[in-house]
């Protein structure tokens, strides 16, 4: 994707050959910031911190974050301490554990002089990858939006509602639940999209809407519980989202408030779709709901609000009353029953243990 005609991928390794760059996505949407990560510490305060966000994402930063700490120390020891702390940065996303584990896996198997050149080749592969993935995923879920604009008669935009940012700021490139979008935009189908702002961090009106904003996409932003009164009134076709985990029956958990989108449009028939790449897939679970550990975050996500002030000025406001406590639950789960169906880099199945293993034979059991 470009930025001011400049095509950026959200993680890369810098001309030194060695430290990692990144979008500080703190930053967004008011400014366009980059940095870089020196070292293992690094790249674990940026994965809590949030300055990189979404699973794929996460993935590959942890990733980089071992490559890092082996170019510093390659012993065992060191290897096993530095998976150790970027596992634990994020509990939620089953990315990151995969990609930790992916890189781990390489590096058990050869001598400490090896491991540092072996972790950033096998961190670029798993960034390459994830590329390739989230096209397919957008080339699949491009022929459902092309299937809606048919059944309209080709008379008007296809409306899609979203939640969170699960675009190519989540992702290395293109996204997974705005990859439909990109494609089907590219493809000149008239499109409109329904961002919520998804408090409490905002990733919709601060992320979504600066991606989408920066590809020419039309969208309005609409605050988190307008959702619903949109589907009754007929102005909702269609509504993706992403996925930081998916149990092996099709419980999909993403950002807080998900849930009660899926709700609304299961009961006003409107179809609820989810993009996901197979990384995000936790095949040794099956009940979302009781299975999946759901992050609890810092209560100031709540309770203070950052912003531009009319004189330009970017600050931060408390917006609750002084001594009343927050509760911040970073992610809810949406049962398979109300998953209209997955979208995947192999393509478009049912949101069950039998639709999945049918696109992922390898994982029947």
């Amino acid at each position: 994707m470009k930025v001011d005609g400049v095509a950026y991928r959200t993680i890369w390794v810098n001309p030194d050959g060695w430290s990692i760059g990144i979008i500080d996505q703190t930053k967004l949407p008011h400014a366009f910031v980059t940095t870089s990560l020196s070292s293992m510490a690094e790249a674990a305060h940026a994965i809590k911190a949030m300055v990189v966000r979404g699973a794929p994402l996460i993935g590959a930063t942890g990733a980089y974050g071992l490559a890092l700490a082996m170019r510093v120390d390659p012993s065992d020891a060191n290897l096993k301490a530095a998976y150790d702390v970027l596992v634990e940065t994020r509990p939620t996303a089953i990315n990151l554990r995969w990609a930790l584990d992916r890189v781990r896996g390489v590096l058990a198997k050869l001598q400490p002089a090896e491991r540092a050149a072996a972790a950033y080749a096998e961190s670029a592969a798993i960034c390459d990858e994830d590329v390739g993935v989230c096209s397919a995923i957008g080339d699949h879920g491009h022929k459902i939006i092309e299937q809606l604009y048919i059944e309209h008669g080709r008379k008007r935009p296809v409306n899609i509602l979203t939640h969170c940012n699960a675009g190519w700021l989540a992702c290395v490139d293109w996204g997974t639940a705005l990859a439909p979008i990109y494609k089907a935009h590219d493809a000149g189908i008239p499109l409109h999209v329904w961002v919520d702002e998804t408090r409490p961090r905002n990733q919709g009106a601060s992320l979504t809407a600066w991606e989408l904003g920066r590809h020419g996409v039309k969208h309005t932003v609409i605050a988190d519980n307008t959702g619903g009164h949109l589907m009754q009134h007929g102005v909702v076709d269609m509504c993706i989202v992403g996925t930081d985990r998916t149990t092996r029956r099709g419980d999909v958990c993403n950002k807080i408030g998900t849930y009660l989108k899926a709700l609304a449009a299961k009961d006003n028939g409107v179809p609820f779709y989810v993009a996901l790449p197979f990384s995000t897939i936790d095949w040794t679970i099956s009940d979302g709901v009781k299975e999946i550990p759901i992050e609890e975050r810092a209560e100031e996500e709540v309770t203070v609000m950052t912003g531009k002030t009319s004189d330009g000025a970017i600050t931060s406001v408390r917006i609750v009353p002084d001594g009343s406590r927050a509760a911040n639950y970073g992610f809810d789960v949406t049962p398979a029953r109300l998953v209209s169906g997955l979208i995947t880099e192999r393509g478009v199945c049912l949101a069950s243990e039998a639709g999945m293993t049918a696109l992922y034979p390898e994982h029947a059991r």
